[in-house]
């Protein structure tokens, strides 16, 4: 493991910046003592692992992060500034209060500077009173800040005035070299200053494939601390950590890293550790029932075994860890492969499948029923993530959506498993062609919940493969009559009220539908306008068109 960084030339110019304003500090500020500067945790941690990074904190010895970039902001407006660096040095500077109640103990300021994400936060040590869970913030040392960070890999700095790697806790080097997460100080004691911090544990684990120290994995199962993580973390901060486990929130982005995010070992660990219900449940409801998750590990299992099948003619990243054998597999990889092809098309759809599997385990419960009659009643899954990660509108709806067609998917795809020789193959097509219409455009992330809730479901080997079979017939079979692409009306509405010579109204909707359906019955008559126009006159009076 190397011991010192060779910096880009972009973090070259960015350091000689900072050390710029530190030394013009006493001028600019009136302060007796130029700052010390140091680039701490993340940043240093993935350049000892060759992984390029754009964000970086930037420990301060004797100010706070928004009295920095006060400085900064008068420095930068110097005309020789100017001249030196960039015109657009500085991005707008953020000031981000602390919030002790949350966990949240630290003022800091956030900014862009040529091109980097940066935080500024002085260093500082925490002083703990019996009669408060709080503490006291104080400027520290950097070996005081070291030890109240979350791991000993994360309390690494990179020294900007002697470009020197400090490793203070004395363990950063070694469990970085050893492939180990571990809380600098007693697991317990950093577990309960910041409960976020067992997640960063989880998400660094299984990013960087390390293992967590057993001392370590013991305390994050605690009962206090698990209490903790419910009660005390915001449910946005939650939220953040996961979506990152998971590759978010800009899974394109997170293709090209190096070693990019495994959430199938997230969830596992989130899994063994048992915190599903301390993350996915609404904390803030006494009553919220707590979900059943003994069978939860066969869909984050299947997954990731769907994605390892087709990741050798993918675009889409193979996965960290290979799939375990299983009994009677021999032709099961073309099955799964099948199913990738069809449903993993982009890492949008990976990122959406590992989301909705984080709440298979809420598939059955009963919805919450609204107090407005005219509302649909909200699915339990979809609850837990508007609740328990406070999910954006559209990850909830991704939820929500997947879990209310769930039983027609199934139903859809048992159809052409018992398949009914009296339905003829032209109605077959019609009704599995409207059935994807009504799912809407994340169709496939909601078939790819009810497959992975129906595995989840199965209680043998057998019929764990018998789901997969079924879903690779249906999926082939849907390629096969080709209804795997976009379907539009090959008539606009403008066009059925020039052909019926009237305006547009109710009987627009329902004429469009008509259109669909005649052109799901006729594949073989594309582009046939006026086929699909005669279809809506013959049946012009049951769909109200006005004479």
């Amino acid at each position: 493991m190397k011991k010192s960084i060779e910096l880009t030339p972009g973090e070259a110019t960015l350091r000689q910046l900072f050390l710029d304003v530190s030394s013009d500090a006493v001028k600019l500020g009136g302060y007796h003592k130029k700052p010390e500067l140091r680039f701490a945790g993340g940043w240093v941690r993935d350049k000892l692992l060759g992984i390029p990074s754009k964000d970086i904190d930037v420990a301060i010895s004797n100010m706070t992060g928004s009295e920095f970039g006060s400085l900064m902001k008068q420095f930068v407006e110097r005309s020789e500034a100017r001249h030196n660096y960039e015109q657009d040095i500085l991005g707008r500077l953020a000031k981000i209060e602390a919030n002790p109640e949350k966990s949240k103990h630290l003022e800091t300021a956030t900014t862009k500077v040529l091109g980097f994400d940066i935080d500024l936060v002085n260093l500082r040590k925490e002083t703990y009173t019996d009669d408060s869970r709080n503490p006291t913030m104080e400027f520290g040392t950097p070996e005081e800040d070291a030890f109240r960070r979350d791991s000993t890999i994360n309390a690494l700095f990179y020294n900007l005035q002697t470009s020197e790697v400090e490793d203070c806790t004395g363990r950063g080097f070694q469990d970085l070299d050893r492939g180990i997460i571990r809380t600098p100080l007693a697991p317990l004691q950093t577990f309960k200053d910041d409960p976020l911090r067992v997640l960063r544990g989880i998400r660094f684990a299984s990013r960087l494939m390390y293992e967590i120290a057993p001392e370590d994995e013991m305390a994050m199962s605690d009962c206090t601390i698990k209490a903790a993580l419910r009660l005390k973390i915001t449910r946005e901060r939650v939220r953040v950590e996961i979506l990152k486990m998971l590759g978010g929130p800009e899974p394109r982005r997170s293709l090209p890293l190096l070693k990019g995010p495994s959430p199938h070992r997230a969830l596992s660990l989130v899994d063994r550790l048992g915190l599903y219900n301390d993350v996915f449940t609404d904390p803030t409801n006494a009553d919220c029932k707590l979900v059943d998750t003994a069978s939860w590990h066969r869909a984050y299992n299947q997954l990731r075994d769907i994605i390892s099948a087709g990741s050798e003619e993918s675009a889409l990243p193979e996965p960290q860890e290979p799939p375990l054998p299983r009994p009677g597999k021999s032709a099961l990889p073309t099955k799964e492969k099948t199913i990738g092809s069809i449903l993993l098309r982009s890492p949008e759809d990976l990122y959406n499948a590992w989301i909705l599997t984080c709440f298979v385990p809420w598939a059955r419960e009963p919805p919450k029923r609204p107090q407005r009659s005219s509302k649909r009643p909200m699915t339990a899954a979809g609850l837990a993530a508007r609740e328990g990660i406070k999910a954006e509108n559209k990850i909830y709806k991704l939820v929500d959506d997947a879990v209310s067609h769930l039983q027609d998917i199934v139903e859809k795809k048992d159809a052409v498993r018992d398949k009914n020789q009296t339905t003829s193959p032209e109605s077959q097509r019609e009704m599995q062609g409207m059935a994807i219409r009504k799912w809407g455009s994340n169709w496939r992330s909601s078939v790819m919940y009810a497959l992975l809730t129906e595995v989840a479901e199965t209680k043998t080997e057998t019929a764990s493969l018998g789901v997969l079979d079924g879903y690779s017939s249906w999926l082939s079979h849907l390629s096969e009559i080709d209804l795997l692409g976009q379907l539009e009306p090959i008539v606009t509405g403008d066009e059925l009220m020039k052909a019926f010579n009237t305006k547009g109204g109710k009987w627009m909707s329902a004429a469009l539908e008509c259109v669909i359906k005649w052109q799901l019955r006729n594949p073989d008559r594309k582009g046939d306008a006026a086929g699909a126009i005669a279809e809506v006159a013959e049946r012009k009076e049951e769909l109200n068109i006005p004479p």
